[in-house]
């Protein structure tokens, strides 16, 4: 496996949701171990060596708080584990013991996978501190965003919009995608105000101009000789 590359195993037992969160986190670039039962992934965790683990506690068989206390008996691999279960107390013993995070189900993909960067973060440093294109950097640990040095002048919510650009260099992002990831799904306001941040970012990026409007699509992070 290439050592450039985050890896993490995902153990959930339902197949569409395990087959989505393999698509979306391929597409966020980790290398993905996935498996469907306790014991087959006991197995992934020793071969695959991953440096993070989705854990569904819901699992037939071995479940999942029985894989989490293995994993945990052989490693300090952080573990975020997802449940359709909203008991409080169960949850609170999980994060008091073995656990490293938790979210219940049903969630936002951008949401797990921003809570999956930041226990990556915080256990292997050397992941996802940085996003960079062209002379375009963000520190997402310190929210700090520079151009060819340049120290750019954004608010929180531009930051949060610019780096979900950066996670998607290239690919057209279209209005409800961008809405979603930055104000989530239960925002309420005029969708306009993804116009309005993109004006910003653009005014802070100055030229050459990066992110560019696609007719009828989205945005795109761009060098203008890719804009097409």
């Amino acid at each position: 496996m290439s050592s450039d590359k985050p890896r993490v195993l995902i153990v959930e037992d339902d197949p569409g949701i395990r087959d989505l969160l393999e698509l979306g986190f391929r597409y966020e670039g980790y290398e993905v171990s996935s498996a469907g039962g306790g014991s087959e992934a006991l197995g992934l965790f020793s071969s695959a060596s991953p440096h993070v683990v989705i854990l569904d506690l819901g699992l037939p068989g071995l479940d999942g708080g029985a894989v989490l206390r293995a994993i945990r008996a052989r490693s300090g691999t952080p573990v975020l584990i997802l449940t359709a279960r909203d008991g409080v107390e169960e949850r609170i013993a999980h994060l008091q013991g073995d656990a490293d995070d938790d979210l219940v189900k049903p969630f936002v993909f951008g949401e797990l996978a921003a809570r999956v960067q930041a226990v990556l973060r915080r256990a292997q440093p050397q992941f996802g501190r940085a996003q960079r294109y062209a002379d375009l950097c963000l520190d997402t640990q310190l929210r700090e965003a520079t151009r060819g040095g340049r120290g750019l002048d954004l608010n929180p919510r531009a930051l949060d919009l610019l780096a979900v650009f950066l996670r998607y260099p290239e690919r057209v992002l279209s209005k409800a995608v961008l809405l979603d990831s930055v104000w989530g799904a239960d925002f309420l306001g005029d969708d306009n105000i993804v116009e309005v941040y993109v004006r910003q970012l653009r005014r802070a990026l100055g030229e050459p101009e990066l992110i560019h409007t696609v007719r009828g699509s989205g945005y795109a992070l761009r060098r203008r000789d890719e804009a097409g």
